[in-house]
């Protein structure tokens, strides 16, 4: 292991955002991922897979500087258990990944791709932020979700209405 204080400072950011997109993502039934709230919207079991596959993005943003849309497979959830499992297996990657990277190689770009051409190319280090951002945005409307159904919402950053426990 290198000099990882960037990598290490996106560490401790990812950790404290995993206990609450945990406790959200296991309370997910199956029974409501086809739920949507207005047509536009995302069905409800897409968002919670969203949440889960975020952290896989870290984790291909430091190792292979690439996503592309035509051979990204996302997983397949069939309950909160497989959720959450999927939540755990990409977080555990992306935590390996933030521990080893070196600060310099977050100065490289990182690239998304559609079947090959590029849609945006940006730093390492403004993609894994932005990743981290784009978790807690989705794990927002998740909680919206969440409330509009009746599913006890947890304690994010402070006490909810329904959880007041840290």
């Amino acid at each position: 292991m290198g000099n990882t204080t960037l990598g290490m400072g996106f560490l401790n950011e990812l950790e404290s955002e995993a206990r609450a997109s945990r406790k959200c993502l296991e309370r997910i039934p199956e029974s409501l991922f086809t739920w949507k709230p207005h047509a536009k919207s995302m069905n409800m079991g897409y968002l919670a897979l969203l949440v889960a596959e975020i952290p896989r993005w870290i984790s291909s943003i430091i190792e292979i500087s690439v996503i592309d849309f035509a051979t990204y497979k996302t997983a397949e959830a069939k309950s909160s258990a497989d959720l959450v499992n999927i939540f755990e297996v990409n977080l555990e990657g992306a935590e390996a990944a933030l521990k080893n990277v070196q600060d310099s190689a977050l100065s490289e770009l990182f690239y998304l791709k559609n079947n090959g051409a590029i849609l945006m190319s940006s730093p390492k280090i403004e993609s894994i932020s932005s990743s981290i951002n784009h978790l807690v945005h989705h794990r927002g409307q998740l909680t919206v979700y969440m409330r509009l159904n009746d599913i006890p919402v947890p304690s994010i950053y402070g006490p909810s209405a329904d959880d007041n426990t840290f």
